[in-house]
C-alpha cells in the first residue's frame, strides 16, 4: 500500500538549505540508514537525514504478489530531492541526489551499494552552460572523482563519406568518436555526419539512452551498426538518435533518411503502445521504395496474441526478425508469431562492438536484425536497382519453414546466416 507523509514546515522560518559540498555527508548518511538491519521508519529517517525536508514520500516495489523493497523520497525547502531505493531480496541499495538549478531540478550523484553495504558505482553529472548533460563523472567509493569520464553529447569529428549502399539506423544513437564505427558512417561534403538526433533534436546522434537511468544509459545502438558495418562492409550508414521525447517525430526522421539516400532502415525497438509508432507507421507507408527491417523483441510472448510495435504493422515494405537458436527455433526469451514474425535468424552471441570499443558478443532480436539489413546492403550493392519488394522476396526466398515443435513460429521460416 502506498504510503505518502507530508510534513508542512513553516519556509520563514526553516534553517538554510542543503549546502553542495555536504551531499556527500547527506548520501553517506542516508546509505548507513537503508542499510540497517532493521528498518528505520520512514519518519525516522527524514529526521535523521541532514537539511530541512518538506515533504517525504514512500512506494513499495512489487512484483506481481511480492513485495521486493521500498522507494523512498525525500524533497528538501530548496527543491533538491534525494531517491533511495532498497531492494530487500538482493540487498542492493541506491540513492540519487538531484539539485536545484534556476526553474529546474536536474540529477547530480548517484551510488550503489552493494549486500555489504560497500560503495560498488558512484557517478556524477556534468553539465553545459545550457543545461544540457555534457559527461558522467566516474566516482571513487569514498565519492571523490576518480578522473574517469562518459561523454554523453560531444561533437563529431568530420570524417570522409564511405561510398555504398545507404542504411538508416534507427536507436540509441553510435559512439562515432570510434574509428571502427566513425569510418563507415555517411558524411556530407563537407566532412559533417549526415545523421541527426531526434532525441535533442540536434547533430549529435551520440550513442545514449538515459530514459532508465541518467547515470547508467543505456548502449545500444553501437553495438547494432558493429553489426552491420561488419557484414556489410560496403555501406555508408546514416545514425539516428530516436525521438523517446516525441514519437510523431520518426515520420520526419523517415523524410530525412530517405531524402539523404537510404535505402534500408534498421529499427531494434518497439512498445506496447501503438499510438508512439504512428509516425513511423506514416513514414514507412509514404516511401515504398525504402526496405525496414525491425526487430520482433525479447518478450518471449507470441505476437500474434500480444503484440508488439511495429512489428506488428502490417507494413509491405517491412521485415520482421526475431532471434533463433542454432536449429531455426525462437531463441530464448525471443518474441515469434507465425503471423507478425516474417524470419528467425540466429541471434545468439553475435560478434559486436560496445560503446568502448571492445570487441565481445551479444545476443536477442536487436542483433539477428542488423544480420538482415547486412544481408539486404550486400544484394543491394550487387542489384543496385531492386526495388524494396524485388529486395524483401529475394531475402524471403533464402529462407526454409522449420516445424520442428509441431508449432509455425514464424511466417517465412528460418533463415540460416550461420553463427
Amino acid at each position: 500500500m502506498i504510503r505518502k507523509l507530508l510534513l508542512i514546515l513553516t519556509l520563514l522560518a526553516a534553517p538554510p538549505a542543503l549546502a553542495a559540498n555536504s551531499v556527500a555527508t547527506l548520501l553517506n548518511g542516508a546509505i548507513a540508514l537503508a542499510c540497517a538491519e532493521n528498518p528505520v521508519a520512514l519518519d525516522a529517517m527524514a529526521e535523521a537525514l541532514p537539511g530541512n525536508i518538506v515533504l517525504i514520500a514512500e512506494d513499495p516495489i512489487v512484483l506481481g504478489d511480492e513485495t521486493f523493497g521500498w522507494r523512498r523520497q525525500f524533497t528538501f525547502v530548496d527543491g533538491a530531492v534525494l531517491q533511495l531505493t532498497r531492494l530487500t531480496t538482493w540487498r542492493r541499495i541506491e540513492a540519487e541526489y538531484s539539485a536545484p538549478h534556476g526553474d529546474v531540478v536536474r540529477p547530480e550523484t548517484a551510488v550503489v551499494v552493494d549486500a555489504d553495504c560497500r560503495i560498488t558505482m558512484a557517478r556524477w553529472l556534468t553539465y553545459d552552460p545550457a543545461g544540457v548533460a555534457e559527461a558522467i563523472e566516474i566516482l571513487g567509493p569514498d565519492l571523490a572523482p576518480t578522473g574517469e569520464r562518459e561523454l554523453l553529447n560531444p561533437a563529431a569529428p568530420s570524417g570522409i563519406d564511405p561510398g555504398g549502399v545507404t542504411v538508416a539506423l534507427v536507436d540509441s544513437g553510435v559512439n562515432y568518436l570510434l574509428p571502427a564505427i566513425a569510418g563507415g558512417l555517411a558524411r556530407h561534403g563537407d566532412g559533417a555526419l549526415v545523421g541527426f538526433d531526434y532525441w535533442d533534436m540536434d547533430d549529435q546522434p551520440f550513442d545514449a539512452d538515459p530514459a532508465r537511468s541518467p547515470f547508467f544509459p543505456q548502449r545500444h545502438g553501437t553495438r547494432v551498426a558493429s553489426v552491420i558495418l561488419a557484414q556489410a562492409p560496403a555501406v555508408r550508414l546514416i545514425p539516428y538518435r530516436y525521438p523517446r521525447p516525441d514519437p510523431s517525430r520518426l515520420a520526419d526522421l523517415i523524410d530525412h533518411a530517405a531524402n539523404n539516400g537510404a535505402r534500408i532502415v534498421n529499427l531494434t525497438m518497439g512498445s506496447n503502445r501503438v499510438e508512439h509508432w504512428d509516425g513511423f507507421k506514416a513514414g514507412a507507408l509514404a516511401h515504398p521504395d525504402i526496405l525496414f527491417v525491425v526487430s520482433a523483441g525479447n518478450d518471449n510472448r507470441d505476437l500474434d496474441r500480444r503484440p508488439v510495435y511495429p512489428a506488428a504493422f502490417n507494413i509491405p515494405n517491412m521485415l520482421v526478425v526475431a532471434a533463433a537458436d542454432g536449429f531455426g527455433e525462437p531463441a530464448p526469451g525471443s518474441n515469434w508469431g507465425k503471423g507478425t514474425v516474417d524470419l528467425l535468424v540466429p541471434g545468439e552471441q553475435v560478434p559486436v562492438i560496445d560503446f568502448h570499443g571492445v570487441a565481445t558478443t551479444a545476443s536477442g532480436a536487436s542483433f539477428a536484425a542488423p544480420r538482415v539489413t547486412a544481408l539486404a546492403a550486400r544484394l543491394l550493392a550487387d542489384h543496385p536497382h531492386w526495388t524494396a519488394a524485388e529486395l524483401k522476396a529475394a531475402i524471403i526466398a533464402r529462407a526454409r519453414l522449420i516445424d520442428a515443435t509441431g508449432r509455425l513460429t514464424s511466417r517465412y521460416g528460418f533463415l540460416d546466416l550461420g553463427s
